[in-house]
């Protein structure tokens, strides 16, 4: 079993917000494979199924950003999981906006969902870094978090969503190597006509012939009389 937590805050005032990248992440992954239904579970909203060969249980905790170490805390416990089998989703404003990374253990860098999280089970869990970018002074990060998606942000936004789904199986298994590579071809995929190829293994495109010089016979020409005399001569020649 494995326990896969999105983190945001709850209530229809923040659905939107940046902070709630991680809800809307588990709510992709439980959309596209099936899991669910949501119901009232360990201080939040908890869907269960598989993903791939692992039985999971996807959290989304329902007391606030700076709570949400209650809930993962009472559902890993009553789940009799290890911090290792936990993964919690959140967003990350030091990695730009699209931009997925996942590692185990380290600090909260302030984060409140995941300095919750640590005060009841400890740092070594793994977690799923979701960039949204940063507003550019520590000031205004209250503001930015808690402000919705801009619309120019959609496009980025569904394509990283269905990245994490898309890899969730592989999140699931422990895989990481193979999550983001799941990521990244939703978000950063091969260009149009180049595919992945490094360049020295595309065709060599060949070059055209170069043009006969004038005067000189090229494979397919019949060779000219060089002066006048010469073609007269032939002239008379053709002619007797």
């Amino acid at each position: 079993m494995k326990l896969i937590v999105g983190l945001g805050n709850p209530g229809a005032k923040y659905t939107a917000n940046r902070h709630n990248i991680g809800f809307m992440a588990v709510d992709r992954i439980a959309a596209d494979h099936g899991l669910g239904p949501w119901k009232a579970r360990f201080q939040g909203l908890a869907a269960e199924g598989r993903l791939g060969e692992a039985r999971v249980t996807l959290l989304k905790p329902q007391g606030f950003m700076n709570l949400s170490g209650q809930a993962v805390g009472e559902a890993m416990r009553y789940l009799k999981l290890a911090p290792e089998d936990v993964t919690v989703l959140h967003d990350e404003l030091d990695l730009a906006p699209g931009k997925c990374r996942v590692k185990r253990g380290g600090g909260h860098a302030g984060h409140n969902g995941l300095r919750s999280i640590h005060q009841h089970i400890g740092a070594e869990y793994d977690r799923v870094r979701l960039g949204i970018g940063h507003p550019g002074h520590k000031d205004r990060v209250a503001g930015y978090v808690l402000s919705d998606f801009a619309k120019a942000d959609q496009d980025w936004l569904d394509d990283l969503l269905r990245g994490v789904s898309d890899g969730a199986a592989a999140l699931a298994s422990g895989d990481h190597g193979r999550f983001q590579n799941a990521v990244a071809a939703r978000t950063a995929p091969a260009r149009s006509g180049t595919g992945d190829r490094p360049p020295e293994a595309r065709p060599a495109q060949s070059k055209p012939d170069p043009k006969p010089k004038p005067g000189k016979a090229g494979p397919d020409t019949p060779p000219q009389p060089a002066s006048l005399a010469d073609r007269l001569r032939a002239l008379t020649e053709r002619f007797k």
